[in-house]
């Protein structure tokens, strides 16, 4: 298939956007339902991108960033997959469909550790971010804001674009890079992996107070009970989060009573009608 400069700075645009969109917009345009039909658009077959979307989605609803470790990113694999489909006129059906997701998964990678390098040379920044926010410089967080975004958007364009020249060759090529230099991929991973616990235990310090550690640790064992459980271990997550929501919604009934009981004793008293 031949590709046109216009076709290429558009398909760098998108990757751009999209690459900001994952971690700063936030408008959930990043999503291969999105991306996909778009690229599929730039190369003159919408229809089949509006099928890799579909497909590609599918595979990224239960993948997602957990206290910042990432997982194959979404968008250089949906754009990959649609560029294979489209460069290599695959019919918009299961098997063809399949193929295109399978060749773009070495990109997908790629962009894991395109966001892993990102978020690990932007740790490096965050003293200086804490210097600027004591002296009210809002100026310079900003400065670091776009910076990131920018290295971020850069790196998925070049990739998006690299993928779009290079095709499956590339991909290959990508794939025997990791092999040859596992150790460097190794120590993504590793860091990758760190980040979901240094995740955590920011939100801890942040989020935590003394009364809370009691449901946290009771949260914990009821994690491990039911997973090592083999009829409740596929659905620990949902009955977690069940058992959550019922604690949340018993501590918002009796907090609403305490509060509602002390603004009907201070009325008695001549007391604040706020309660308080």
């Amino acid at each position: 298939m031949e590709i046109s400069i216009i076709q290429a700075i558009l398909v760098f645009v998108v990757a751009f956007i999209m690459g900001i969109d994952q971690f700063s917009f936030l408008e959930s345009l990043y999503q291969p339902i999105v991306t996909c039909p778009i690229i599929g658009a730039i190369l003159g077959n919408f229809e089949l991108g509006v099928v890799v979307g579909g497909a590609y989605q599918l595979i990224q609803i239960g993948s997602m960033p957990i206290g910042g470790a990432q997982p194959p990113n979404a968008i250089l694999g949906g754009i990959m997959a649609t560029i294979f489909a489209v460069s290599l006129n695959m019919e918009a059906t299961a098997d063809g469909v399949g193929a295109a997701l399978g060749l773009a998964i070495p990109f997908a990678v790629f962009g894991q550790y395109a966001v892993t390098l990102t978020f690990t040379f932007m740790s490096g920044m965050m003293a200086k971010a804490d210097q600027y926010a004591a002296e009210a410089n809002v100026k310079g967080i900003r400065n670091l804001n776009f910076l990131e975004m920018g290295v971020l958007g850069c790196l998925f364009g070049v990739l998006a674009v690299a993928g779009l020249y290079g095709g499956s060759a590339l991909g290959e090529t990508l794939q025997q890079f990791s092999y040859d230099f596992s150790w460097v991929m190794a120590g993504l991973d590793a860091a990758g992996g760190a980040m979901k616990f240094v995740g955590f235990a920011i939100l801890m310090k942040v989020m935590m107070s003394r009364e809370m550690w009691g449901f946290l640790l009771a949260g914990f064992v009821m994690a491990l009970v039911c997973s090592a459980n083999a009829t409740t271990s596929g659905a620990t997550l949902i009955l977690c989060a069940f058992v959550g929501v019922a604690i949340a919604i018993y501590d918002f009934s009796t907090q609403t009573k305490i509060k509602q009981n002390a603004g009907a004793g201070a009325g008695y008293v001549g007391g604040d009608q706020d309660g308080i």
